[in-house]
């Protein structure tokens, strides 16, 4: 009885918001709403200024599809709203592009050989890390490993005297924060635990050890994230989770070095928990490192519980921007919202929407604080994700229910949200029942709710489609069609005018734009015009 009073219930808000919509939305509010778009297309404006500063955002897994179920289910968390008419965000910005994610030698690629691509500007295979495509999955034996190291934006943005950072909700050693500092020939060896002892005998390093020891990694201003297993040695205990231990076999406390390596005059920080986050005073401290889980940060909803407390990823970029903006050249910041991804791979639509309104939070918090005079603000994802909106259910049904109008062939219900694979498959012999049919739907609004799939498999798989990218700020117009993946490192690198391309074309960083043959085209355009002109006027 219970469940069919549930029903009622959400029929009768499907029935009143479509009601107040059908009443409201005839053909003069529409006409209205375009116009308004309109309007605000007229006021746009190139700047074609140099951009002193670069935050790129980057949504792990961030697909159109999640976007759009974000979109809807943010709407539906505003009171009276049907959820599909709102907009996120960064979906104002005036800029947008599409970006192809293959990588080289894979149709649908993983956040290393993507974050690779955005990052360091070239396609490389399958789970490496900041080398092209010279380089085999888990092999270090390459004759020359530096010769097919590539630099990401991060490395030209500190060459350049620019401020860096990066703030994730995955491990700071995760593949793709990685991707700003690292080089590996396997994402997998985060820590010296993970490589296989041959490979180390080798004279590879992990990739927390780049991270602390070597360049751009140490020079770094802020790194928040999680992560703190890899920076432990295995016989040190974790200050929050209690009985269990680091997992570096050297021996060597990452987080010391870290410390110790800052200049005596600095102010530097290792951070593990909230209160200490909070304590750190942006405005003069020098150096911040916080590691605020043994592996991954929480998931948003989940984060309220965590026994030390983390701060938000809104919280970490707003203090993450505050420390860089001191600084007179600029400054490069990396913000993953990293756990919508792996949300996805368990089969859980829950988790990604809530994280995907945590991270438009975070960009909000950062637009709150910037200018787009001087900072190019740039919005993407890594990877597509497999995840469906099916079905043809009433406009404001809850994103995360059940469809409310249609069944399939059998008469049996099911959701808006599917995972083409996943652990939710019904075609499981432990799901399936006597009768064959899917079994009963309950509480899909869950925080814990495996969405159904079709192909049964562990876990949920990326997709190979488009991922969008939104710009605002100085140049921000560089971004206007389907784009390779690569080519976002390198319009962010010609935006600021860093690197070996650009720094001998850039008059000022306070005047206008006058990198590579753009310059030139334009003056030569504005000669050919009043020549034009005269020869009219005679």
């Amino acid at each position: 009885m219970v469940a069919i009073n549930m029903n009622l219930v959400g029929l009768l808000f499907a029935f009143l918001v479509f009601f107040q919509v059908a009443s409201s939305e005839d053909l003069a509010f529409w006409k209205e709403k375009a116009a308004r778009d309109i309007r605000r297309a007229q006021r746009l404006k190139i700047k074609n200024k140099v951009a002193k500063k670069v935050v790129l955002f980057l949504g792990d897994g961030n697909s159109i599809s999640t976007i759009t179920a974000t979109r809807i289910y943010k709407g539906q968390l505003q009171q009276g709203a049907s959820g599909e008419e709102y907009e996120l965000f960064y979906e104002r910005f005036p800029n947008v592009g599409l970006a192809k994610t293959y990588c080289a030698d894979r149709q649908v690629p993983d956040s290393a050989a993507s974050g690779t691509a955005y990052l360091c500007g070239v396609k490389t295979n399958y789970n490496t890390i900041g080398m092209d495509d010279r380089v085999e999955f888990g092999n270090c034996t390459q004759d020359n490993p530096n010769e097919y190291a590539v630099d990401s934006i991060l490395k030209i943005a500190q060459d350049a005297g620019k401020a860096t950072g990066i703030v994730t909700t995955t491990r700071i050693t995760h593949a793709t924060p990685a991707c700003t500092y690292a080089h590996a020939a396997s994402r997998y060896w985060e820590g010296d635990d993970n490589m296989p002892k041959e490979e180390r005998d080798k004279g590879c390093k992990d990739i927390a050890w780049q991270l602390v020891n070597e360049l751009p990694g140490r020079n770094m201003r802020v790194i928040l994230g999680g992560g703190r297993q890899e920076f432990l040695p295995n016989f040190t205990s974790d200050p929050e989770d209690k009985g269990k231990f680091g997992q570096r076999l050297d021996g060597v406390n990452l987080a010391e070095t870290w410390l110790a390596s800052k200049p005596d005059n600095s102010k530097s920080f290792f951070v593990w928990n909230e209160t200490s986050f909070d304590d750190v005073n942006p405005e003069s401290a020098d150096y911040l490192l916080g590691l605020f889980e043994r592996s991954h940060m929480n998931y948003e909803a989940n984060r309220p519980n965590d026994t030390a407390g983390e701060p938000s990823l809104a919280d970490m970029t707003e203090k993450a921007i505050r420390m860089l903006k001191k600084y007179n050249k600029g400054y490069f910041l990396l913000v993953e919202g990293g756990r919508m991804d792996h949300s996805h791979h368990e089969g859980i639509g829950y988790h990604a929407l809530v994280d995907g309104v945590a991270f438009e939070e975070a960009i909000k918090r950062a637009s709150d604080i910037t200018n787009d005079d001087d900072t190019l603000t740039i919005v993407t994802a890594d990877h597509s994700f497999a995840f469906d909106i099916l079905g043809y259910a009433s406009r404001g049904n809850p994103i995360l229910g059940v469809n409310d109008i249609d069944v399939d062939q059998n008469g049996q219900t099911f959701t808006t949200l599917h995972y083409p694979d996943g652990p939710g498959s019904h075609y499981t012999l432990e799901a399936i029942n006597h009768t064959g049919l899917r079994p009963i739907i309950t509480n899909p609004q869950s925080r814990d709710y495996l969405q159904q799939a079709l192909v049964p498999n562990k876990w949920a798989s990326h997709d190979g489609e488009d991922v969008m990218i939104y710009a605002k700020g100085p140049m921000a117009h560089l971004f206007h069609s389907t784009h390779e993946q690569t080519y976002i490192m390198h319009a962010m690198q010609y935006a600021a005018c860093i690197g070996d391309d650009n720094t001998n074309q850039c008059k000022s960083k306070n005047e206008p734009m006058t990198c590579g043959s753009m310059n030139i085209m334009t003056n030569y355009g504005t000669m050919m015009f009043i020549v034009f002109g005269l020869l009219m006027q005679s």
